[in-house]
């Protein structure tokens, strides 16, 4: 059974045992975490959300928190004052293996949601503020 999953505005095909690198999220080392955000499930029948697949998820464990390989962007521009300008960058990444793929009953699986999707800024915009 494969999944399509949606994290940190990228879309990534999945299946129990895969390892990901994703965009930073927050949790720990060994974390257990699920995702909500599900575009389709595949295996024996296919499953394909509008825009979302209902009560699908996506569970997996957080191996480590790591950085990318360094990029670096150079400038030049030519003719006056030969301006130039060099800068580096490495993208925080979350190294993630997938354990397994729920087509339904995402929500009685009792395992936190990933902390900076799609879904979690959603819920944590609509919960009321305490006053």
């Amino acid at each position: 059974m494969f999944a399509v999953l949606k994290t940190g505005g990228k879309q990534y095909k999945v299946q129990a045992g895969d390892v990901l690198r994703v965009e930073k999220l927050a949790a720990n080392a060994g974390d257990k975490i699920q995702f909500n955000d599900i575009l389709m499930v595949g295996g024996e029948s296919v499953t394909v959300g509008a825009p979302l697949v209902a009560g699908a998820a996506v569970q997996a464990e957080v191996i480590d928190q790591i950085k990318g390989e360094k990029t670096i962007s150079y400038v030049k521009r030519r003719r006056k004052h030969s301006s130039q300008r060099t800068r580096g960058h490495r993208q925080q990444l979350t190294l993630i293996r997938v354990t397994g793929v729920l087509a339904s009953g995402a929500e009685q699986s009792g395992v936190a949601a990933a902390v900076n999707t799609a879904a979690a800024r959603v819920a944590a915009h609509e919960a009321p503020a305490a006053k």
